[in-house]
């Protein structure tokens, strides 16, 4: 699903809780409003109840004054109705057959009673008030019953929450306006810095200099370092590809001027003889395109996906056994010597083979022709293991330590296409290890380090 915009979400954040608040807030003015609106209509119909119980005790029940026919003619917005018996269950005066009450139990008859009733099939709210007077000679407790239809309290109710929903919905629209293009305002930085980057073109990977909110400041920075590795990658790759170029150019054209000496031979002797040097030709120039291709995947090997947990002891055995058996000119001695704990590292099994076997390689064709030993000491701390490889070879010089471990370069000129060493730094870099050329008075002595995968 597609993610939304980071306006659209920060708006989301903030009116959510807002939201949610006016909704409450509403609530309680719909409850404050509806609890107001019945003591208010409650006590205008008791205020009826008493004006009509002093105008029947001083009129004798025949009529009521016009400041009490005003208050029962039009008391918060609609009529109310009365009705008025003696003690004796005489009517006085008023409607007939006022609404009864819920119930007959009534403890206290001096205290006014409401409650809801249906009066002529509309609900409408009741006030019955008893009061000591005398009329005409009659005295006791006179009943006075005042009722209102409800719907002109349910009429107040709306009317006064729909005036409060209208400020409160009038409220959260501005503060909504006001947050979209605050939040629009806000990420103008970040819109500006979107443009600059899409102007950009695929050359241009320099790093992005421009004033940025400082909560973007962490994304640049890792952006510009992002751009920085790129560039640094494309220009190792420009560079790689060009000293490819020229490392195949010299083997293929040695292979094509082959090629044609077979094709021109004077006889047949002639044409076997050049064919044997056009094989050995063909034959280097397939190692030299092989080691390209090792270098250049030994620094892209993705270990999250190839790695596993390997055996660095057993996987060194299984290369110098693989070193003894390839056939060679010169055969020098490996030993082999472990110690400590051992424990698994992480890596991938065919790179690092690769690896190893170039240092055993590098030692045969650069170790000068009384090369007679290699050792290889496999030690293991805490963290990281140690593999010394040692040869009784000529030996690389300080001066010539970089040269050694560079690109299509040799310390010690000899056959080879000058990657091997390469191809292994290559690999253990990858590997999040280091291999190190220290000096020696008697031969190579290269160092390789890895961590364990347990301390990783």
């Amino acid at each position: 699903m597609k993610a939304k915009s980071l306006r659209t979400r920060l708006i989301v954040i903030i009116l959510t809780p807002l939201l949610i608040i006016a909704a409450l807030a509403a609530a309680w003015q719909f409850r404050n409003a509806t609890h107001r609106a019945e003591e208010i209509f409650d006590r205008g119909l008791l205020s009826a109840a008493l004006a009509i119980s002093r105008d029947v005790s001083l009129s004798g029940g025949d009529a009521l004054s016009p400041a009490t026919r005003s208050l029962i003619s039009d008391t918060s917005g609609g009529e109310m109705f009365y009705h008025v018996f003696a003690p004796d269950g005489v009517f006085v005066t008023g409607y007939s057959t006022p609404p009864t009450p819920p119930t007959k139990d009534i403890r206290d008859p001096v205290e006014p009673l409401f409650y809801n009733a249906v009066y002529q099939g509309r609900d409408v709210r009741v006030s019955r008030f008893m009061d000591a007077t005398s009329v005409d000679g009659v005295s006791g407790l006179f009943t006075i019953t005042v009722w209102q239809d409800m719907q002109v309290r349910t009429s107040f109710i709306r009317d006064v929450t729909t005036r409060a929903f209208s400020v409160i919905a009038l409220l959260f629209v501005s503060v909504g306006l006001i947050v979209w293009f605050g939040v629009g305002l806000g990420l103008r930085p970040l819109l500006d810095l979107q443009d600059a980057i899409a102007k950009r073109t695929a050359r241009e990977l320099e790093p992005i200099r421009r004033d940025v909110p400082e909560e973007a400041e962490g994304i640049v920075s890792t952006l510009n370092a992002l751009l920085d590795r790129i560039s640094r990658r494309i220009s190792s790759k420009d560079e790689f590809i060009s000293n490819a170029a020229h490392q195949l150019r010299n083997p293929i054209a040695g292979v094509l001027a082959l090629a044609e000496a077979v094709e021109n031979a004077p006889s047949p002797e002639a044409a076997k003889s050049r064919s044997s040097e056009l094989v050995a030709a063909a034959r280097e120039a397939t190692h030299l395109t092989n080691q390209l291709l090792s270098f250049e995947r030994a620094g892209g090997a993705d270990l999250a996906r190839t790695g596993a947990a390997l055996d660095f002891a057993t996987l060194v055995r299984s290369v110098v056994d693989r070193f003894e058996k390839e056939p060679r000119h010169k055969s020098p001695k490996v030993e082999f010597t472990c110690s400590g704990q051992p424990s698994p590292v992480w890596g991938d099994a065919v790179m690092l083979q690769e690896a190893l076997l170039n240092l055993l390689t590098n030692s045969v064709l650069h170790g000068g022709p009384d090369v007679s030993e290699i050792v290889l000491t496999l030690t293991y701390g805490t963290a990281s293991l140690e593999l010394l490889v040692v040869d009784d070879g000529v030996g690389i010089r300080a001066e010539e330590y970089i040269l050694a471990i560079g690109r299509f370069s040799q310390a010690n000129s000899g056959p080879g296409s000058g990657l091997g060493l390469p191809i292994a730094a290559r690999v253990m870099e990858n590997h999040n290890g280091q291999l190190t050329v220290k000096p020696n008075p008697n031969g190579a002595f290269m160092v390789i380090t890895l961590p364990l995968s347990s301390a990783e």
